[in-house]
């Protein structure tokens, strides 16, 4: 699978509570991490097995070295990624607080440098790739080329919609497999000139206006998957000690079972199980697991995850 997306590197202060306007908290320390949405996924994927190419931009700097060794230390391939001169690696700053709600700022550096005309040459010359999975904290046309070139390939898309920039309302005629958490989904739902109401209303009326399936994450009230009839996954029971990248886990997790041939809700089980797992840990991918950590957290009465093979 391809993942197209942003690479940064987190920088996380650990406080009792989140600041307010204008207020100042204090934690012990400060922790880097690896991050940005994009990256993030593709590590999830690599967990769970899938043979993963990333394509993005890192700045000409330590950051960026650092970047790239941690993700091919994962085994994602990042030979498509670009190393931009006179650009900084893109850098998030992240707050936590003690029960693992965050706030995020991001630098995006690089990120915004991300080349459309890369990105259509790289993913046109993949071999044996089954699903494009791309996130939206790069430039608009750069997610316009992937989402395109998913077409062009006739392999299934995966969107990730975080945040909700103008170009990705445009893509919905593509038919993309959307994950945005509810209130993204809200966005979307405006975007697309639908009326506001509960989150199956809106993903039910997202899907019959694109016919783009919807999966949303709506954190403790589990997963609702809408294609053709919707269902409600419940929340699996987690210790939650920071969501920073929880929603990567998912999404990068959904687009492994799918390139491995799982169907949408199929996937998306295994996708809010390997979230679940990913909170108990601090930082965006310290707690992404394995399959065979998936499958020990697994109910007994839940099959194995079958190995992972492309189709």
């Amino acid at each position: 699978m391809a993942v197209v997306g942003a690479v940064n590197v987190d920088m996380v202060v650990a406080t009792e509570t989140l600041p307010g306007p204008g207020e100042t908290v204090l934690g012990p320390g400060v922790e880097q991490h690896g991050g940005g949405k994009g990256a993030n996924a593709a590590v999830a994927a690599a967990r769970v097995g899938a043979t993963v190419r990333f394509v993005g931009a890192v700045g000409a700097d330590d950051l960026g070295r650092g970047a790239l060794a941690d993700l091919e230390a994962e085994g994602v391939g990042v030979d498509d990624v670009a190393v931009v001169e006179g650009a900084t690696t893109g850098t998030a700053l992240i707050v936590v607080d003690a029960h693992g709600e965050n706030q995020i700022a991001v630098g995006a550096g690089a990120n915004g440098r991300v080349d459309p005309e890369r990105v259509r040459a790289s993913l046109r010359a993949a071999e044996d790739v089954a699903v494009v999975l791309v996130s939206t904290e790069i430039p608009g046309d750069a997610v316009a080329a992937a989402v395109a070139s998913a077409g062009e390939l006739g392999v299934p898309c995966v969107l990730d919609p975080a945040p909700v920039v103008p170009v990705v309302t445009d893509l919905l005629r593509h038919g993309p497999v959307l994950t945005p958490n509810a209130g993204e989904l809200s966005a979307l739902a405006r975007s697309a000139g639908l009326a506001s109401g509960s989150p199956e209303e809106e993903a039910r009326g997202l899907r019959e206006r694109t016919g783009a399936a919807v999966v949303v994450t709506l954190g403790g009230d589990g997963v609702l998957v809408v294609d053709t009839d919707p269902q409600r996954l419940p929340a699996v029971p987690a210790t939650v000690r920071d969501t920073t990248g929880a929603g990567d886990t998912f999404t990068g997790v959904l687009a492994a079972r799918l390139a491995a041939g799982d169907d949408l809700v199929a996937a998306a089980a295994v996708a809010n199980r390997a979230a679940a797992l990913s909170v108990a840990s601090v930082g965006a991918r310290a707690g992404m697991p394995t399959v065979a950590e998936l499958d020990a957290a697994a109910d007994p009465s839940t099959r194995s995850i079958p190995p992972h093979r492309e189709r």
